[in-house]
């Protein structure tokens, strides 16, 4: 896979970490962040709108994150859902460090960091949850979609947000006219997101 970055981080920029206050899964919890990353101010309101649906996480088995920032999809998805484990997958080494950081701060032990390439090839997944990186390009997003939503379980979901100007139409079309071993749909759009359902058909 392409080493570009899941997020337009700028792996030379000065990476100085600082703590913020945000809510995940109805926690306010305090967690690091850093001007190299997406959104390092706050949860951005695509992730936002993905969390809103956070009941339909699978209850156990394993989860994936793609891109995952500095963790707040994969924290919030490690405290609603404790038995499963969580793989938070990013190419920036900085963003899994401040996940690997942001899992300890709040004690949680079923959050597992790793390049997309050191996941090991015999784990599937029961979900993706994934605030995708869109700007990457759609030669680059496709392949990642192409190498990570056959890794699912059969009947595995994965929910994906996608600003609508940014292409959400064209993705789910995308989906639904290369991805035909899945079922893909619009689950529901808000505050000018949108976001994918990709259920993996037997």
């Amino acid at each position: 896979m392409p080493q570009e970055h899941y997020f337009t981080n700028d792996p030379n920029a000065e990476f100085k970490p600082k703590s913020i206050s945000v809510t995940l899964a109805g926690r306010e919890v305090s967690v690091l962040t850093a001007g190299s990353m997406f959104s390092p101010d706050h949860v951005d309101t695509g992730t936002k709108v993905l969390l809103e649906n956070l009941e339909l996480a699978p209850d156990d088995g394993n989860i994936l994150d793609i891109g995952c920032g500095w963790g707040p999809i994969a924290l919030a998805l490690a405290i609603a859902r404790p038995e499963a484990t969580v793989w938070a997958i990013d190419v920036n080494e900085r963003a899994l460090e401040l996940t690997r950081q942001n899992a300890e701060r709040l004690g949680l032990t079923n959050i597992k960091t790793a390049l997309p390439d050191a996941v090991p090839a015999d784990i599937s997944f029961n979900g993706i949850w994934s605030n995708p990186p869109i700007r990457v390009g759609k030669e680059v997003l496709h392949e990642i979609m192409q190498t990570w939503l056959p890794r699912m379980v059969i009947g595995g979901d994965a929910y994906l947000v996608v600003q609508k100007n940014l292409g959400s139409d064209s993705l789910l079309k995308w989906l639904q006219d290369t991805m035909t071993s899945f079922e893909s749909s619009r689950l529901e759009t808000a505050k000018s997101f949108r976001v994918l359902q990709v259920t993996r058909e037997g």
